[in-house]
C-alpha cells in the first residue's frame, strides 16, 4: 500500500479544482471551493488505488482536508 500524505491530498485537491494549493486552507470548506461529488469520487478512487479503501460516505461527511486527513490516518494506522 502506498502511503498517502496530507501534502499529496492537498495537491490532488488543488489540481482537481485548478487552484494553487497555497490558496486552499486545510480547514476550508472544499465545497465552497467548488468541489462537487463527481470530483470527490474521482479523488477517492485515485487514493483507493493505493490501497487505502476510503469509504465515499465517510469522506463525503467531511468537507475539509483536515477532516479527510483524520480518516486517512485511521486507515493507515
Amino acid at each position: 500500500m502506498s502511503t498517502l500524505t496530507l501534502e499529496r491530498m492537498h495537491a490532488d485537491v488543488a489540481r482537481m479544482l485548478r487552484e494553487d494549493p497555497a490558496d486552499i486552507g486545510l480547514d476550508d470548506n472544499l465545497m465552497d471551493w467548488g468541489l462537487d461529488s463527481m470530483r470527490l469520487l474521482n479523488l477517492v478512487l485515485a487514493w483507493n488505488e493505493g490501497g487505502l479503501q476510503l469509504d465515499m460516505s465517510e469522506i463525503g461527511a467531511e468537507t475539509t482536508l483536515n477532516g479527510w486527513w483524520r480518516l486517512v490516518q485511521q486507515r493507515q494506522a
